[in-house]
Parts: structure tokens; C-alpha cells; sequence
């Protein structure tokens, strides 16, 4: 059975997972561990510098320049504590990834589209991470602004398992699991990882099944055939 041709986003997130993020994801978690039996109370920071290092590497320096300029400039703002500084700042600069002269720049920096895209999407999500850490900045008293600082920031920013499309997760409850020491269990590790490869295997076949099924993507890029069947069908 063919697969839907039409649903591009979930085609290029597979073949940069097949290449290299798969691979990142898996350093990313032998990082975790490592630095949780060897250096716990440094695990936070050197998480960041493996982020850091996949930024790098996926995007070039040039691409982790434009990250880690935005970070700055959020987190700049913010110490003017004020709420709607950060939306502001924060719509200013998506606003510059739409700008035509910027767009041609940064599209000269790769070999590709896909690595532009890959580019846009990071920076947009990225934009989401800071803003959420410049609001709680903004929304804390002054006691618990030394858990706020620019290097908590770039550990929130740069943590890879969400770094190039999320799942959005706030700067407070991010800080909060970091700082939790908890005993290390092998067993209790492995049996949530297994878990958790178990998850993601079901809900990529599901996937998988859907776009095999149920052309949805090719069906709405074609009005002919929408316009043909009743009220009934459509819904």
C-alpha cells in the first residue's frame, strides 16, 4: 500500500531522525546517566554543553549563533521585569524570520532546504523556551531570581529532547526535576526506558498506519474531491 505523498512534515522529521537526531537523542541519554552517577550535581550543566555541541553540529556555528542570540536578547529584556517587554521582544523576533533579505541569508548558510528548515523550525520553538523563561523571570520576587540566572537559561534553552520541536516544557518545572536528586536504580531506569521505547514505537505505527490508511493530506490539498461527496462524509 502507497503511503500519503502530501505529508511533508512527518516525511522530514523521519529522515532527520533516521540520520542524525536518533543518534543525538541516544548521546543525550548516555550523557544523563553518566553525569548522574559521576557528576550529579553538574548534570544540569552538562547537559547544556551537549546540547550546545548537537546545535553545533546540526546547525553550525552560524545557526547556534542565531539561537544563542536570541537566548541573549530574551534574557536581556527580561531584567526590565515586565511582562509585555517579553511578548513584545518575543514577536520581534519571530517577526525577523519571515523578513525576505534574512530568509536568503541564512538559506546561503546550508547545502539544503531541509537544513534551512531544520534551522526555522529549532529557532521558532526555541523562541517559545525563552519566552517562558523571561515570563517566569518577570513573574518571581527578587529571592528567587538567583535560580533565574543566564546559565539556568541556556540549560533550559539548549536541552536537547526538546530542542527541535518540543514538547513545550515550562523553565519551572524544568528547573524543578533538575535540581531533584533522586537514587540511582538500574533496574527502575531501565524498566522506564524500555517504557518509553515502547511508547514511541506504538504511536510511530500508529502513525505510520494513518498515512497508509487515511490520505488526509492528499485529500485536503485536492478540493475536487471534498466538493464531491455529502455533508455526511466530510464529517
Amino acid at each position: 500500500m502507497l503511503q500519503d505523498p502530501m505529508d511533508f512534515e512527518w516525511s522530514y522529521w523521519i529522515e532527520w531522525g533516521r540520520e542524525r537526531i536518533l543518534c543525538l537523542l541516544a548521546g543525550h541519554l548516555l550523557v544523563s546517566q553518566v553525569s548522574r552517577l559521576l557528576v550529579e550535581k553538574y548534570k544540569p550543566w552538562c547537559l547544556m554543553v551537549y546540547g550546545m555541541a548537537a546545535c553545533w553540529l546540526l546547525l553550525g556555528i552560524k545557526g547556534f549563533a542565531v539561537i544563542l542570540l536570541h537566548a541573549t536578547i530574551s534574557f536581556a529584556v527580561a531584567q526590565f521585569q515586565l511582562s509585555l517587554l517579553t511578548w513584545m521582544c518575543t514577536l520581534i523576533l519571530l517577526s525577523t524570520l519571515r523578513i525576505p533579505a534574512v530568509e536568503e541569508t541564512k538559506k546561503k548558510w546550508y547545502d539544503t532546504e531541509n537544513e534551512y528548515y531544520l534551522l526555522l523550525f529549532t529557532v521558532s520553538v526555541r523562541c517559545l523556551f525563552c519566552t517562558s523563561f523571561s515570563l517566569e523571570y518577570c513573574w518571581h520576587g527578587s529571592a528567587q531570581k538567583s535560580s533565574h540566572s543566564f546559565l539556568w537559561m541556556l540549560a533550559y534553552v539548549f536541552y536537547y529532547p526538546t530542542f527541535h520541536n518540543g514538547p513545550l516544557v515550562n523553565f519551572d518545572e524544568f528547573s524543578k526535576q533538575m535540581r531533584r536528586q533522586e537514587a540511582f536504580s538500574l533496574k527502575t531506569n531501565l524498566s522506564i526506558l524500555i517504557m518509553g521505547i515502547i511508547r514511541i514505537f506504538f504511536w510511530w505505527c500508529l502513525a505510520e498506519l494513518m498515512i497508509h490508511l487515511m490520505y488526509i493530506h492528499a485529500l485536503y490539498s485536492s478540493a475536487s474531491p471534498l466538493e464531491a461527496v455529502s455533508y455526511w462524509a466530510l464529517g
